[in-house]
């Protein structure tokens, strides 16, 4: 069985809108509904679907994911997964969305951190809409309307830091090194890990250099390995308004889900956090509690670092 892509190449794009006798941005809408299907509304079962046009012509799909045990506002939204599925193949510039529902508060909120984020163009799909194509107007985005349409009075990056500080999507490097020493021995029974230990380090600290953290200044990464040996990684993405950030560990189940995950969480087997020693915010207890709830048999390690060549000093699980 195939499994579901979450990225839409510009020349498969072209061709699938050529093919229904549309532009690829009236394509956007009609991508919705297929989208919903893989999300994971766990407690709501209410699925959102979210397609994005970059400006390379790639289309990125995102879906909700909500997880079983834990509290509404652990989940990932719809609009989150898309921007962090962006991330995640390293594109800077989001221009138009077609989502099926109103983007919610929270993840109007989180799409502030992408550089020129009132200009990007949203067109809901839901009932209101119903009879409306962006294809019905002449000029095809009309129907799209601009975030800041539907986020007049914004708070964001701007209220906060300094015009050059790099922005959601936009290359980080945070500067954090593992200092690794020769009589460390990190396995002590830890099978999974022992065998992946320095693959999923090594990707736990390149997310956590790639983390947006410009507010607590506390930037983190976490990877996973899955039953087959693929790594997924996610990195920790600030919001100003601080509750719609979107943790590592949340990043890197977007990873796992996107980078075709079909199946469930418990095919996760062992996974890293890096962040900073005494972090002012800090991960690693919301992760454990999520792993656990949601792959209790994972076998997870966290490892504290310090910025530039300051020694970074290992944390094991108990």
């Amino acid at each position: 069985m195939e499994r579901p892509r979450f990225v839409i190449e510009p020349s498969e794009a072209e061709s699938m809108a050529k093919q229904s006798g549309l532009s690829v941005l009236q394509l956007l809408p009609s991508l919705v509904k297929s989208a919903q299907p893989l999300a994971r509304p766990s407690i709501s079962n209410f699925p959102v679907g979210a397609v994005g046009l970059c400006s390379d012509g790639r289309i990125f799909l995102g879906v909700n994911l909500e997880f079983p045990g834990l509290p509404l506002h652990h989940s990932v939204h719809a609009e989150q997964f898309l921007v962090t599925n962006i991330a995640f193949h390293r594109h800077s510039s989001l221009r138009f969305v077609a989502v099926s529902s109103a983007p919610c508060g929270h993840c109007r909120q989180f799409l502030q951190e992408i550089r020129g984020s009132p200009n990007i163009r949203i067109f809901i799909t839901s009932s209101q809409n119903e009879g409306s194509n962006p294809g019905d107007d002449a000029d095809d985005d009309a129907q799209f309307k601009p975030l800041l349409h539907f986020l007049p009075h914004r708070f964001g990056p701007d209220d906060l830091l300094d015009k050059d500080v790099p922005l959601l999507l936009e290359p980080h490097n945070n500067g954090l090194v593992l200092v690794r020493k020769k009589e460390d021995s990190s396995c002590n029974g830890f099978a999974e890990f022992c065998e992946f230990e320095d693959n999923l380090v090594a990707a736990a600290l390149e997310a956590a250099n790639e983390s947006h953290a410009p507010y607590s200044g506390c930037p983190s990464g976490a990877a996973f390995v899955d039953s087959v040996g693929k790594v997924y990684r996610g990195s920790y993405m600030e919001s100003a308004a601080y509750n719609p950030s979107l943790g590592p560990i949340q990043a890197a189940l977007v990873a796992y889900v996107a980078s075709g995950g079909g199946g469930g969480y418990d095919q996760i087997v062992a996974g890293v956090l890096v962040e900073k020693e005494g972090a002012a915010a800090a991960q690693e207890h919301t992760a454990r509690l999520l792993l656990q709830l949601v792959s209790p048999l994972c076998e997870f390690r966290v490892f504290h670092c310090r910025s530039a060549s300051n020694d970074c000093k290992k944390s094991s699980s108990s």
